[in-house]
């Protein structure tokens, strides 16, 4: 038989075979530098996977309601009295239908209202650590009002303290209750308080007994130091809505509600009482805001 003759290829040497392994091994580590001094990244390990981000939900089991005399329903029912049964957060009227109703399956079991009247920001820590005993799933917080109603815009509270004890409360609850969710309203708008109230006279005499003097002390004086005084408790009431909003929002399972201060209530929303505290329309309005921003879908 004839041999097929072969191209003739020439054999390379092991030293060869090592500089040909050399030269790969350099090319991909020059490609993997190139990469990240681009700022890209090599693909991670399925197994290495980032971790989602918590997840917002809809329709919590349980809920604590912390804050002031707003959450207890103050002078809604009776004059100088709590009544719980209409608060926005934890009511049992259904006239108010409040959020535990909305949202709880069995409210009478599962919500819990903390809220004290006359409380300040300095007090919530105390009221976090009373709700996370509790292991609600979800936990509001409407406070700040008395910071700004105080007897002179001197003795309101401080924007800076304020915020500390904010900050503290909600890293307190975390760190019990890492996926409990937090709904945090604005404090409401004092300034508008004062121009709606003012409309009835029994309410301006009511005023006189001392209530939120920084605000609604002379409420028919519009001098410009008045005025100013007036302009200086709102900034304050504004600053702490910032504070509110910038440390809530550094928490994805926080919602932070700025509607509460832009409500455009009136004096039919105030209890007939005292002219300051919300009545029991007023409170129907607040479950509603809140349950809105609630049960919103994640964006």
């Amino acid at each position: 038989m004839t041999q097929i003759d072969r191209p003739f290829r020439p054999r390379r040497s092991r030293t060869g075979r090592r500089k040909s392994r050399t030269v790969a091994a350099a090319t991909a580590l020059l490609i993997t530098l190139a990469a990240c001094s681009a700022g890209g990244h090599p693909a991670p390990h399925s197994s290495a996977s980032a971790k989602q981000a918590p997840t917002w939900r809809t329709d919590p089991g349980s809920l604590a309601a912390l804050g002031d005399s707003i959450t207890v329903g103050f002078d809604a029912c009776t004059v100088l009295s709590d009544c719980p049964e209409v608060s926005w957060a934890t009511g049992t009227d259904p006239k108010v239908d409040s959020l535990a109703r909305r949202l709880v399956t069995h409210p009478a079991t599962q919500s819990w209202n903390f809220a004290k009247t006359g409380a300040l920001m300095s007090d919530l820590p105390v009221q976090v650590a009373s709700a996370v005993r509790r292991k609600p799933e979800l936990v509001t917080v409407l406070i700040g009002a008395n910071d700004a109603c105080r007897r002179s815009v001197g003795a309101m509270t401080p924007e800076a303290s304020f915020r500390a004890d904010f900050a503290r409360s909600l890293t307190s609850l975390r760190r019990a209750l890492p996926h409990t969710q937090v709904y945090v309203a604005a404090v409401p708008d004092l300034l508008r308080l004062w121009s709606e109230g003012r409309k009835n006279p029994l309410g301006k005499e009511v005023w006189k007994l001392g209530i939120c003097g920084s605000m609604l002390r002379d409420p028919d004086d519009l001098t410009k130091p008045a005025q100013d005084r007036r302009a200086k408790v709102r900034a304050r009431v504004v600053a702490y809505n910032a504070a509110l909003a910038e440390v809530c929002g550094k928490d994805p399972l926080c919602r932070f509600d700025g509607s509460v201060f832009d409500y455009r209530f009136t004096d039919r929303q105030l209890s007939t009482w005292d002219w300051f505290h919300p009545g029991a329309r007023g409170q129907k309005e607040l479950a509603e805001l809140a349950f809105r921003a609630i049960t919103r879908r994640p964006a």
